[in-house]
Protein backbone atom coordinates (compact mmCIF):
# COMPACT_ATOMS: atom_id res chain seq x y z
CA UNK A 1 0.00 0.00 0.00
CA UNK A 2 1.35 3.43 -0.98
CA UNK A 3 0.17 7.02 -1.46
CA UNK A 4 0.77 8.77 -4.79
CA UNK A 5 -0.23 12.05 -6.40
CA UNK A 6 -0.38 13.70 -9.82
CA UNK A 7 -2.22 16.86 -10.85
CA UNK A 8 -3.48 18.54 -14.02
CA UNK A 9 -4.15 15.58 -16.29
CA UNK A 10 -6.43 17.70 -18.50
CA UNK A 11 -7.94 14.56 -20.00
CA UNK A 12 -9.61 15.23 -23.39
CA UNK A 13 -11.27 11.86 -23.94
CA UNK A 14 -14.83 13.22 -23.87
CA UNK A 15 -14.15 16.28 -26.01
CA UNK A 16 -11.78 17.17 -28.83
CA UNK A 17 -9.05 19.20 -27.15
CA UNK A 18 -5.56 17.87 -27.95
CA UNK A 19 -2.85 19.03 -25.58
CA UNK A 20 0.24 18.59 -27.76
CA UNK A 21 -0.17 22.21 -28.87
CA UNK A 22 1.22 23.09 -25.42
CA UNK A 23 4.57 21.43 -26.07
CA UNK A 24 6.29 18.14 -26.74
CA UNK A 25 5.79 16.88 -23.18
CA UNK A 26 2.08 16.56 -23.97
CA UNK A 27 2.55 14.28 -26.98
CA UNK A 28 0.81 10.94 -26.34
CA UNK A 29 0.57 11.90 -22.68
CA UNK A 30 -2.57 9.85 -22.01
CA UNK A 31 -0.80 6.67 -23.11
CA UNK A 32 2.33 7.67 -21.18
CA UNK A 33 0.26 8.30 -18.06
CA UNK A 34 -1.52 4.96 -18.32
CA UNK A 35 1.76 3.06 -18.79
CA UNK A 36 3.48 4.78 -15.85
CA UNK A 37 0.40 4.41 -13.64
CA UNK A 38 -0.22 0.73 -14.26
CA UNK A 39 3.48 -0.10 -13.92
CA UNK A 40 3.95 1.36 -10.44
CA UNK A 41 0.50 1.62 -8.82
CA UNK A 42 -1.38 -1.36 -7.42
CA UNK A 43 -5.04 -1.78 -6.50
CA UNK A 44 -4.31 -1.28 -2.80
CA UNK A 45 -2.66 2.11 -3.44
CA UNK A 46 -4.23 5.57 -3.11
CA UNK A 47 -3.73 8.36 -5.65
CA UNK A 48 -4.69 12.01 -5.05
CA UNK A 49 -5.37 14.20 -8.11
CA UNK A 50 -5.37 17.88 -7.05
CA UNK A 51 -7.33 19.49 -9.84
CA UNK A 52 -7.83 19.95 -13.58
CA UNK A 53 -8.59 16.29 -14.17
CA UNK A 54 -10.82 16.73 -17.26
CA UNK A 55 -11.37 19.32 -19.98
CA UNK A 56 -15.10 18.53 -20.04
CA UNK A 57 -17.51 21.38 -19.45
CA UNK A 58 -20.41 19.24 -18.23
CA UNK A 59 -20.37 16.18 -16.00
CA UNK A 60 -21.89 13.98 -18.73
CA UNK A 61 -19.09 15.03 -21.11
CA UNK A 62 -16.55 13.80 -18.56
CA UNK A 63 -17.83 10.21 -18.69
CA UNK A 64 -14.97 8.93 -20.87
CA UNK A 65 -12.39 10.60 -18.63
CA UNK A 66 -13.95 9.12 -15.49
CA UNK A 67 -14.14 5.71 -17.17
CA UNK A 68 -10.45 5.91 -18.09
CA UNK A 69 -9.48 6.88 -14.54
CA UNK A 70 -11.70 4.26 -12.95
CA UNK A 71 -10.01 1.52 -14.99
CA UNK A 72 -6.58 2.46 -13.66
CA UNK A 73 -5.27 0.73 -10.56
CA UNK A 74 -5.91 2.00 -7.07
CA UNK A 75 -8.36 4.30 -5.33
CA UNK A 76 -8.42 7.87 -6.66
CA UNK A 77 -9.31 11.05 -4.77
CA UNK A 78 -10.19 14.07 -6.92
CA UNK A 79 -9.87 17.71 -5.92
CA UNK A 80 -11.39 20.59 -7.89
CA UNK A 81 -9.22 22.69 -10.20
CA UNK A 82 -9.91 25.96 -11.97
CA UNK A 83 -10.62 24.15 -15.27
CA UNK A 84 -12.88 21.45 -13.80
CA UNK A 85 -16.04 23.09 -15.11
CA UNK A 86 -17.86 19.75 -14.87
CA UNK A 87 -17.61 19.85 -11.06
CA UNK A 88 -21.10 19.81 -9.49
CA UNK A 89 -22.54 19.47 -5.99
CA UNK A 90 -21.21 16.62 -3.89
CA UNK A 91 -24.57 14.86 -4.14
CA UNK A 92 -24.47 14.99 -7.94
CA UNK A 93 -20.84 13.90 -8.08
CA UNK A 94 -21.41 10.96 -5.76
CA UNK A 95 -24.53 9.96 -7.69
CA UNK A 96 -22.60 10.15 -10.97
CA UNK A 97 -19.82 7.82 -9.85
CA UNK A 98 -22.27 5.43 -8.16
CA UNK A 99 -24.67 5.24 -11.10
CA UNK A 100 -21.82 4.59 -13.54
CA UNK A 101 -19.95 2.09 -11.39
CA UNK A 102 -16.90 4.31 -10.91
CA UNK A 103 -16.39 2.92 -7.44
CA UNK A 104 -12.65 3.66 -7.26
CA UNK A 105 -13.19 7.44 -7.46
CA UNK A 106 -13.85 9.75 -4.48
CA UNK A 107 -13.90 13.51 -3.96
CA UNK A 108 -12.02 15.79 -1.56
CA UNK A 109 -14.25 18.77 -0.75
CA UNK A 110 -14.91 20.07 2.78
CA UNK A 111 -13.79 16.69 4.11
CA UNK A 112 -10.70 14.56 4.57
CA UNK A 113 -9.53 10.99 4.05
CA UNK A 114 -7.17 8.84 6.07
CA UNK A 115 -4.14 7.01 4.77
CA UNK A 116 -3.14 4.87 7.73
CA UNK A 117 -2.32 7.52 10.41
CA UNK A 118 -2.00 10.40 7.96
CA UNK A 119 -4.90 12.71 7.12
CA UNK A 120 -5.36 13.75 3.49
CA UNK A 121 -6.84 17.25 3.49
CA UNK A 122 -7.21 20.05 1.00
CA UNK A 123 -9.17 22.47 -1.13
CA UNK A 124 -8.79 24.12 -4.54
CA UNK A 125 -7.21 27.34 -3.28
CA UNK A 126 -7.18 30.51 -5.37
CA UNK A 127 -4.92 33.19 -6.83
CA UNK A 128 -2.18 34.31 -4.49
CA UNK A 129 -2.67 37.72 -2.83
CA UNK A 130 0.80 38.67 -4.10
CA UNK A 131 -0.10 38.06 -7.75
CA UNK A 132 -0.65 41.09 -9.96
CA UNK A 133 -4.29 41.98 -10.43
CA UNK A 134 -5.52 40.37 -7.21
CA UNK A 135 -8.72 42.30 -6.50
CA UNK A 136 -11.65 42.41 -4.08
CA UNK A 137 -13.47 39.56 -5.83
CA UNK A 138 -10.33 37.43 -5.69
CA UNK A 139 -10.02 38.13 -1.97
CA UNK A 140 -13.60 36.99 -1.43
CA UNK A 141 -12.90 33.67 -3.19
CA UNK A 142 -9.51 33.30 -1.48
CA UNK A 143 -11.05 33.78 1.96
CA UNK A 144 -13.71 31.20 1.18
CA UNK A 145 -11.03 28.70 0.18
CA UNK A 146 -9.20 29.32 3.46
CA UNK A 147 -12.43 28.46 5.29
CA UNK A 148 -12.73 25.23 3.29
CA UNK A 149 -9.15 24.33 4.15
CA UNK A 150 -9.87 24.89 7.83
CA UNK A 151 -12.97 22.69 7.62
CA UNK A 152 -10.93 19.92 6.03
CA UNK A 153 -8.21 20.19 8.67
CA UNK A 154 -10.65 20.47 11.57
CA UNK A 155 -12.09 17.07 10.71
CA UNK A 156 -8.57 15.64 10.88
CA UNK A 157 -7.39 17.41 14.02
CA UNK A 158 -6.67 14.14 15.84
CA UNK A 159 -4.59 12.63 13.03
CA UNK A 160 -0.94 11.86 13.72
CA UNK A 161 0.13 13.78 10.62
CA UNK A 162 -1.53 15.84 7.89
CA UNK A 163 -0.84 16.32 4.20
CA UNK A 164 -2.64 19.05 2.26
CA UNK A 165 -3.38 19.04 -1.46
CA UNK A 166 -4.34 22.20 -3.32
CA UNK A 167 -4.73 23.08 -6.95
CA UNK A 168 -3.33 26.61 -6.84
CA UNK A 169 0.16 27.23 -5.45
CA UNK A 170 -0.34 28.31 -1.82
CA UNK A 171 2.39 30.96 -1.87
CA UNK A 172 4.40 33.11 -4.26
CA UNK A 173 8.07 32.55 -5.01
CA UNK A 174 9.01 35.32 -2.60
CA UNK A 175 7.59 33.26 0.27
CA UNK A 176 5.37 35.81 2.01
CA UNK A 177 2.87 34.39 4.45
CA UNK A 178 -0.86 34.62 3.82
CA UNK A 179 -3.97 33.18 5.46
CA UNK A 180 -3.52 29.96 3.52
CA UNK A 181 0.09 29.31 4.51
CA UNK A 182 -0.60 30.41 8.08
CA UNK A 183 -3.38 27.82 8.30
CA UNK A 184 -0.99 25.13 7.10
CA UNK A 185 1.63 26.11 9.65
CA UNK A 186 -0.80 26.51 12.56
CA UNK A 187 -2.20 23.03 11.90
CA UNK A 188 1.27 21.47 11.70
CA UNK A 189 0.78 20.26 8.14
CA UNK A 190 3.90 18.34 7.09
CA UNK A 191 3.50 18.62 3.32
CA UNK A 192 1.55 20.59 0.72
CA UNK A 193 1.35 19.32 -2.86
CA UNK A 194 -0.13 21.49 -5.61
CA UNK A 195 -0.53 21.84 -9.38
CA UNK A 196 -1.78 24.52 -11.78
CA UNK A 197 1.65 25.56 -13.10
CA UNK A 198 2.62 24.44 -16.61
CA UNK A 199 5.40 24.88 -19.12
CA UNK A 200 7.30 28.15 -18.55
CA UNK A 201 5.39 28.69 -15.29
CA UNK A 202 7.27 25.78 -13.71
CA UNK A 203 9.96 28.30 -12.86
CA UNK A 204 7.52 29.93 -10.42
CA UNK A 205 7.13 26.78 -8.33
CA UNK A 206 7.79 26.99 -4.60
CA UNK A 207 9.75 23.87 -3.61
CA UNK A 208 11.18 22.53 -0.39
CA UNK A 209 10.69 23.11 3.32
CA UNK A 210 9.44 26.57 4.26
CA UNK A 211 8.57 27.31 7.88
CA UNK A 212 8.06 23.61 8.59
CA UNK A 213 5.89 22.74 5.57
CA UNK A 214 7.38 20.85 2.61
CA UNK A 215 6.05 22.16 -0.72
CA UNK A 216 6.18 20.43 -4.11
CA UNK A 217 4.68 20.94 -7.55
CA UNK A 218 3.02 17.81 -8.99
CA UNK A 219 1.52 19.00 -12.29
CA UNK A 220 1.47 16.20 -14.85
CA UNK A 221 3.85 17.85 -17.29
CA UNK A 222 6.22 18.79 -14.44
CA UNK A 223 6.62 15.19 -13.25
CA UNK A 224 6.46 13.76 -16.80
CA UNK A 225 3.05 12.11 -16.21
CA UNK A 226 4.62 9.72 -13.75
CA UNK A 227 2.65 9.68 -10.44
CA UNK A 228 4.81 10.75 -7.51
CA UNK A 229 5.03 8.46 -4.48
CA UNK A 230 4.55 10.35 -1.21
CA UNK A 231 4.30 7.60 1.39
CA UNK A 232 4.87 3.86 1.48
Amino acid sequence: MALYTISDLHLPLGIDKPMDIFGSKWENYVEKLADNWQTKIGNSDLVVLPGDFSWATYLEEAYADFDFLNRLNGTKILLKGNHDYWWATMNKLNEFVANNGFFSIKFLHNNHFMYEDTAICGTRGWKNPMWAGFDAEDKKIFDREVIRLKISLEGAKNASSKIVFTHYPPMSMTGETNAFTETLEQNEVSMCLYGHLHSHSHKNAVLGNIRGVYYNLVSGDYIDFDPLKILD
